[in-house]
This record gives structure tokens, C-alpha cells and sequence, in this order.
């Protein structure tokens, strides 16, 4: 037995292959992290040029790929023990001791050691000249894998021979001869070279370049910065022109970025980011800014659309926990894992720029074809200190899950990921535990900290999709309905029919034609009516079915379950207990017993069932319904009680429609309920048979404000995916019927709970 040694990790060279080309995704992902040392060099400036290209982009034996900029260089001891070393904790260290800034107030981007691989996505040969602050001699840094191939196996040397260790790379020190004092041609302008900085030539390129991708590095450069809402705020305060254009051009005031192609300055319609800060100004819906998430109390705080006063949203807010969204993450009610543990994340803030791309947008929203198009090339953006985060914001990446869920849910319940320009921002300080992949393809997605994160602003886009966008769009609904509405109402064509009667009541032949029509008008304006009436009593139906037949199911489960037990026993070669078969029979015959009452009462629902108007005591309806959501209320520890005053409450009309108004007002408080936090959840039924009045009322978190004058619309409803927005509103109509009324409690003495208040009068009018 040979003793025991102790064993060295010593890497293959194709390590360096993994680290540089395989982990980095392209070639705009590589310079942009070249363009981040830069950044963390505190350059003033950085210069990317393509030299010795073809016409058509392809690469020559003789192209480079040259990166310029004016940092603080780096010394022959950073060099030989950080540049050199992959992996190196270098920045993490600083960091760490609290050195985590520049001498510009800039926070450090890197800290992994291995971005500076990324220059192996774009080329096999490598020059790096820096010179350091204050130094008097310049370093060259070289080294040249154009021998090796992918797998850096060479002619006569095995792949599995060749360790990391012995690749060879040169540094030599001299005089300056490329770092010095001197202009260099930046556009139309010019740049002071200075006495320090960086220069990387790559040669021997990889891949292939086209004029779309370098336009993409150069959009890249625009948007490193967050400069779009400081423009923003530059043109809303009527900032000249000209200013406006120069925080384009250096979003920070103290970092620009300039692109050459075959030593012609690469502009790419300059304005461009100038065109889309005024579209975010001028052409959203909502304007959402100044936002923030506090992690601590779990709110969010922002302003739409100028207002003065912040809006704040809790995550205890039931329009929130009734998302579903934030349920299958979060929990509800009083299962919330919020609870139990902190948001993980931190806190952020965020900014949302909302549009309306429908052709019926009022024209205030309405943009043209290249406007949309502006707007639809942008997405939401990360940024950490100041820096984008990749890929977050590019057209094809969906990293917030909207193109997902409008695909897998509904589409018509989410915005669409072309329809709001973002941007969230994020600091190492507040946000420790959200950190890059090492790829830079996002955030590492370990323990709770990036789902807390990306539910977060996935709730909250929900949120404002099913209230105030929604509102607009009811509306908006309301002003294009509204004349068809009072048409209908008004009788308008019956009106305008009796007018042409008498204008031609002397002429026989079109008088007769006339009253031809006017026959066959009512005729199918009566058809019509009926239709649409039967079609609401139709649909109420349906949803007070579905709501009535949960806990049917429920029992019918438990009674298949005793049944196949039952038949696996008497199946099997065991001795059968005749006293065991009787109770689980018995146990068979309670759970039908409870489906048969509950369905005689679904019963009642239907046409078939339906006789004509009677006077009915609510309180037996209202014993039906209660025996329906009997487990129910047990189950969520809601106390259900009934008030009489001035006598017992009858009204005129069928079981039916008091069926349909009950299970939706019970459907809707028991909803809202569970997503209270509260220990006495209660709902209080008050019959006034003197006034002729019902009033229902809970205890949840109540209704909007904002909510209230849609309540009764159809297909609004502050459930999120869990409503239809159909039940309040069909218990309307079949109300109006028989002149009876639905109506919020708008007095003192008609809310009896602090939660949703429902008056319903069952005097017709004018009795």
C-alpha cells in the first residue's frame, strides 16, 4: 500500500478556452466587460477601433480590435500578481475592507478575477501597454495562443499534456512610447491622452463582425449608463437641445465612449437616445417613477404621471396577496411565508414608462410606426451602481416572465414585453446577495434573494395591469360605448322611426314601407333583448355553479376514496368485519346525503326550475347558501351571522336570482377575507324587512376607492386571474329586472363592518 500524498489542483490550458470563450456569450458581451475595466480604472474615456477590415466586415489577416482609454493603468506588481492570476480576489478584497469606491466615487463593477478572459472571445493574440498613474516607464503585456487550437492542442503535443502553467507570456518594461501626453481624435472632437491608461490590441480575430453588430456595440455603450431617465428629467424641465444631447453622449459627465470602423468614427444616429427620452416624456399611459421597494417594510412607493403625492402599496395590501403571482411565491393570508422571513433581496428602485400600441388609443398615446418601433427595441433594464446588467433589457430576453405568462396564463392579463420601457436599479450596499453569473448572463439564482426579486417587480407590473391600467381601459370603453348605450337606452331609432311617420304619412306607399320596418325593428330589438337577457342568466349560472360545486367535489372525492377502499377489502382473501363494512357504508351514505342537499339547491339555478315571481323570505335563501359555504367558512375560521330588524325581509322575484346574488356576495367576501391577515374575519348579513333592504357586509380590507366606480362593470374585477369581473354585474342586472338595486354603502349607518358594504333594495320603484 503506497502512502499517503498531498495532491496540487493544477488546471489544463483549456481552462482558459472555458473561462474566455465558451463562458461568455458573444462578442458584445466580451468588449462590454473590457469597457467595465475601463470604467473601474476611472477612464474619462474609452476608444474601441476596428482597424483593417474588408468593406463588408470580414476579417483580414492584418484586422485588430484596438481598445484606448485614459485610467489609472495598472503597476508591474498588479500586473504580475492580480492580471496574470485568474480568479483573483483583488477587487472582492477591496471591497470587503470597504475600498469598494474609486477616487471618482465610482463603485467597483468586477470582482470574480476572470473577465479579462472575455479578450479570448475576440482574438488568439493579445498586446496590453498600460502605464500606471505617476509612472514614468510603460509595461507591455503579450501573449500569443494563435499556435493552439480551440482545445489549446498544438501539432506534437497531446491536449491532456498541456497544463495552464506552462502557456508563456511576455511582459517587458520601457520607455513610453504608445501611454503619453497627446490628443486622440474622438469623433469630431478630441481627447487628451494623458500620462497613464490602457491600449489592448487583439489580432488574429475569432468569429465574424457585421455593421448590425458593431451599431449593437455602439447602442450597448449608450445604455451602459442609466442616462435615458436623466434625460428625461432634462426635457421635462426644458433643458436646451443641445444639453440634452451631451448627456446622451455622456450620461455620467465623466465617461465617454467613442466607436471607429476603418478609422471613420461610427455615429449611428446620434439623437437616437435624445427621440426615445422624449417619447418616455411625452406618449406613455402611466409614467411610474421615483420608485422604491423597501425590503424592511415591505412597500412600494412611487409616482404616476406627475403626481404630487406618492403612491404606496404594502405587500399586505389584499390587491397584492391576491395575485397569484405573488401567492405561489409569498403565500397568503395568514399561510404568508412573509411572516416567517424577510425579503431576501433588499431594497430597489424602479422606474416604468407604460404605453397603449391598441388602434383605439385616445390620440394624446397614439405613435407612428417608427415611434413604436423606438420603443419596442427597448425593454427593462438592470443596473447595479450605475452599470447595466446583461442581458437584462434585450429584446429576447424575457427576464421578467411577461412573454411567459402571456403565453402559459392569458395574454390579455399581462402587459406585453414590447409596451413598457424600465429600469430597476440595484447597489451592491442594499442588494448584496443579487450577483452576476460568472458568465454575465443575469443574476445567480441561489437560495430566496433573485425569485424574491423578480416576483417583486413581476407583482407589481400585475398590479398596475389590473388597476390603473385597467381602469383606463374601462375608460376608455365607457366613452366609446357611451353613445351606442344611449341609444339604446333613449330608444333613439324607435324616436327617429315615429319622426319619419309623420314627415311622410301623406305619401301611402312609403308610409306603408315605413311601418314595415318599424315592425320588424321592434321585433328583433325585442329578440335581442331576450337574447342578451338569457345570456346573462346563462353565465350567472355558470359561475354560481362553479362556485357552488367546490365542496360538492370535495365530497364526491372522500366518497370514491371510502368506495375504492371498500372494494380493494372485499377483492382480498382476508376476513371481512361486517361491523367495518357498516360504518364505512354508512360513512358513504353521509357524504351522498350532503351531495343531494347541495344539489337540490344548485337546482334552483336552473330554467327548468324557474316559476314565475313569488314572494320569498331571504333568510331560507340565505340558510341554503350558508350550507353551501358551510365547510368553507369553517375552514378559513370566518363567523357568519344574520341580523333581523323591523321584521322579516321578503321579495318579489325568483329563488334564482337571490341564489345567484348571495353565492357572489359570499363568493367575493370570502375571496378578500382569506387574503386578510386578520384573526376575526367576519361577514354580517342585516335583513330590514320594514326598509326592504339587505345589507351585506365583511370585514376584509374593503374596496378601492379607485375601484369603486367599476365594481359593477362587467369583466373588471380586483381578483387578478382568479375573477372574471362578471359576478357583481350580472347580479345587477338580474336585480334591475325586477326594479330592485345593488349599490355600494355610501352612508355611515348603512356600513355595519369595516370591510365591503352591499345594500340591496328590494322596493321597485315607486311602490
Amino acid at each position: 500500500m503506497k502512502p499517503s500524498q498531498t495532491l496540487q489542483i493544477r488546471p489544463y490550458a483549456r481552462l482558459l478556452t472555458m473561462l474566455g470563450e465558451q463562458l461568455i456569450r458573444n462578442e458584445r458581451i466580451a468588449l462590454i466587460e473590457l469597457i467595465k475595466n475601463s470604467y473601474d480604472a476611472d477612464a474619462n474615456w474609452v476608444k474601441i477601433s476596428f482597424n483593417n477590415f474588408g468593406d463588408n466586415y470580414e476579417i483580414k489577416a492584418d484586422s485588430q480590435i484596438i481598445i484606448e482609454d485614459d485610467g489609472h493603468g495598472m503597476t508591474r506588481e498588479i500586473i504580475e500578481k492580480h492580471w496574470l492570476n485568474p480568479a483573483t480576489p483583488e477587487k472582492k478584497n477591496r471591497k470587503d475592507r470597504g475600498e469598494g469606491k474609486t477616487s471618482k466615487g465610482r463603485v467597483l463593477q468586477g470582482e470574480k478575477g476572470i473577465g479579462r478572459f472575455a479578450i479570448l472571445k475576440l482574438g488568439r493574440k493579445i498586446d496590453i501597454i498600460t502605464r500606471p498613474k505617476g509612472g514614468q516607464n510603460e509595461y507591455t503585456i503579450s501573449y500569443d495562443f494563435s499556435a493552439y487550437d480551440d482545445d489549446f492542442a498544438e501539432k506534437g503535443v497531446r491536449q491532456d499534456q498541456l497544463f495552464l502553467d506552462q502557456l508563456e507570456v511576455t511582459l517587458r518594461e520601457g520607455n513610453p512610447s504608445v501611454i503619453k501626453d497627446q490628443d486622440v481624435e474622438f469623433g469630431v472632437r478630441k481627447k487628451r491622452r494623458g500620462n497613464q491608461g490602457t491600449t489592448i490590441v487583439i489580432s488574429n480575430l475569432k468569429g465574424s463582425w457585421s455593421g448590425k453588430k458593431i451599431k449593437e456595440i455602439y447602442d450597448d455603450s449608450r445604455k451602459l449608463t442609466p442616462c435615458l431617465p436623466r434625460m428625461v428629467e432634462a426635457i421635462k424641465h426644458k433643458e436646451k437641445s443641445e444639453d440634452v444631447t451631451q448627456l446622451a453622449k455622456a450620461p455620467n459627465n465623466d465617461f465617454d465612449i467613442c466607436i471607429y470602423f476603418n478609422k471613420i468614427s461610427q455615429n449611428f444616429e446620434e439623437r437616437y437616445i435624445e427621440k426615445l427620452a422624449n417619447l418616455l416624456v411625452k406618449y406613455p399611459v402611466f409614467r411610474i417613477e421615483e420608485g422604491r421597494f423597501d425590503a424592511k417594510k415591505k412597500v412600494f412607493s412611487y409616482s404616476i404621471n406627475d403626481s404630487k403625492e406618492k403612491e404606496t402599496l404594502s405587500l399586505d395590501d389584499s390587491s397584492v396577496a391576491g395575485l397569484r403571482i405573488f401567492k405561489d411565491r409569498f403565500g397568503a393570508g395568514d399561510a404568508s411565508v412573509l411572516r416567517s422571513r424577510q425579503i431576501e433581496c433588499g431594497s430597489f428602485g424602479f422606474t416604468f414608462y407604460i404605453f397603449d400600441f391598441g388602434s383605439k388609443a385616445p390620440p394624446k398615446y397614439q405613435l407612428d410606426k417608427d415611434d413604436k418601433k423606438i420603443i419596442k427595441d427597448n425593454r427593462i433594464y438592470l443596473y447595479r451602481d450605475g452599470i447595466r446588467v446583461y442581458p437584462y433589457g434585450e429584446k429576447d430576453d424575457d427576464w421578467l416572465g411577461i412573454d411567459m405568462d402571456r403565453g402559459t396564463i392569458s395574454a390579455g392579463e399581462f402587459f406585453s414585453n414590447d409596451q413598457i420601457v424600465g429600469f430597476v436599479n440595484i447597489t451592491q450596499e442594499e442588494n448584496p446577495e443579487l450577483r452576476d453569473k460568472t458568465n454575465r448572463e443575469g443574476l445567480i439564482d441561489v437560495g430566496n434573494a433573485t425569485d424574491d426579486f423578480i416576483t417583486l417587480l413581476r407583482t407589481f407590473l400585475k398590479y398596475i395591469r389590473e388597476k390603473p391600467y385597467r381602469r383606463y381601459q374601462e375608460d376608455l370603453k365607457e366613452k366609446d360605448n357611451k353613445e351606442e348605450i344611449d341609444t339604446f337606452q333613449t330608444c333613439q331609432v324607435k324616436k327617429d322611426l315615429d319622426d319619419l311617420k309623420i314627415l311622410v304619412k301623406d305619401i301611402p306607399k312609403a308610409s306603408r314601407a315605413l311601418s314595415k320596418v318599424q315592425k320588424a325593428y321592434d321585433v328583433e330589438r325585442q329578440y335581442l333583448v331576450r337574447r342578451a337577457e338569457i345570456t346573462e342568466e346563462l353565465a350567472g349560472v355558470g359561475l354560481s355553479v362553479e362556485t357552488a360545486s367546490h365542496d360538492i367535489m370535495g365530497m364526491m372525492g372522500k366518497v370514491f376514496a371510502n368506495l375504492d377502499g371498500l372494494i380493494r377489502d372485499l377483492m382480498s382473501n382476508d376476513e371481512i368485519e361486517n361491523t367495518r363494512v357498516l360504518n364505512e357504508l354508512q360513512t358513504i351514505r353521509g357524504g351522498m346525503s350532503f351531495i343531494e342537499a347541495q344539489l337540490k339547491d344548485i337546482q334552483l339555478l336552473f330554467k327548468s326550475s324557474k316559476q314565475s315571481r313569488r314572494l320569498i323570505l331571504l333568510s331560507e335563501i340565505i340558510e341554503k347558501v350558508q350550507r353551501l359555504y358551510q365547510r368553507l367558512l369553517k375552514k378559513e375560521n370566518i363567523s357568519l351571522s344574520t341580523n333581523i330588524v323591523g321584521g322579516p325581509l321578503k321579495a318579489k322575484t325568483t329563488d334564482a336570482v337571490l341564489l345567484q346574488l348571495l353565492l357572489n356576495l359570499f363568493d367575493n367576501s370570502i375571496y378578500w377575507l382569506q387574503q386578510s391577515s386578520r384573526k376575526d374575519k367576519q361577514i354580517l348579513i342585516t335583513l330590514d324587512g320594514g326598509n326592504g333592504q339587505m345589507i351585506f357586509s365583511d370585514n376584509g380590507p374593503g374596496i378601492d376607492e379607485k375601484d369603486k366606480p367599476y365594481i359593477f362593470k362587467p369583466f373588471y374585477s380586483g381578483k387578478g386571474q382568479d375573477g372574471r369581473g362578471l359576478g357583481l354585474y350580472i347580479a345587477r342586472q338580474l336585480l334591475e329586472r325586477s326594479d330592485y338595486s345593488i349599490e355600494l354603502a355610501d352612508i355611515r349607518a348603512e356600513k355595519k363592518l369595516s370591510g365591503a358594504n352591499f345594500v340591496i333594495n328590494f322596493v321597485a320603484k315607486g311602490d
